[in-house]
Parts: structure tokens; sequence; C-alpha cells
């Protein structure tokens, strides 16, 4: 993929629309250089290349919308597992506290026993 690099101010710096193409040519591109008359490049040369640019563009996004859905999804999917678990632990912890009150209350019950010698 080429990258673009940054121009400077329209007024500071002006290049031709043929330099700017033969620099993406030279990156890997595959844009056909064609000038008309005056040297100027063809309004099809140049919207094939936007063609191009854009497409790789696209199918990035394209990449990243579909990594992020999946780490949605996972996400979502931990979310649930984890509320499940938190569910459990708070239903498990109320039955040892039940447990543990008719232990206490069993105990109380008892006889009291008289010291071993």
């Amino acid at each position: 993929m080429a990258i673009a690099e940054p121009l400077g101010p329209t007024e500071d710096k002006q290049l031709e629309a043929g330099a700017h193409i033969h620099k993406l040519a030279r990156a890997g591109s595959t844009f056909q250089h064609t000038e008309g008359d005056e040297g100027e490049v063809s309004t099809e040369s140049l919207g094939n290349l936007l063609r191009q640019v854009s497409k790789t563009s696209m199918d990035e996004i394209d990449g990243l919308i579909a990594e992020l859905q999946t780490l949605r999804r996972k996400l979502q999917s931990d979310g649930d597992r984890i509320q499940c678990d938190i569910t459990k632990h708070a239903d498990l912890s109320q039955q040892v506290i039940q447990l543990t009150t008719i232990i206490s209350d069993s105990v109380k019950k008892l006889p009291a026993t008289s010291a071993i010698s």
C-alpha cells in the first residue's frame, strides 16, 4: 500500500498531478500514466487512480470493522460468562451463609460439655 505524504500549503509548494502519479507508480501502484494534448493527466487515468486508492482504504476500513465486530462479540460473550459466574458465586455465598447459620444454631442447642481433664 502506498502511503501518501502530507503536502505543504498550496501557496508554498505546488506540484503537478503528473509528479504525484509517478510517485505513486514507483510505490507499487498499477496506475498507468497517460497525458492529453497539453501534458495533463487524463480524467480517466485520475479516476482509475482514485478508485484504486479508495478501494485500498475501504478494504482496510472493512477489515478494521470486521476485527472490531469480532472483538465486540468476544467482549459480549465474556461479559455474559462473567455475569453468570457472579450470579453463581452470589448463590453459593448465600448457601454458605445459610449452612453456617444452621450449624451455628445446632451447636448452640448441644448440651454444655464439662471440661476434659
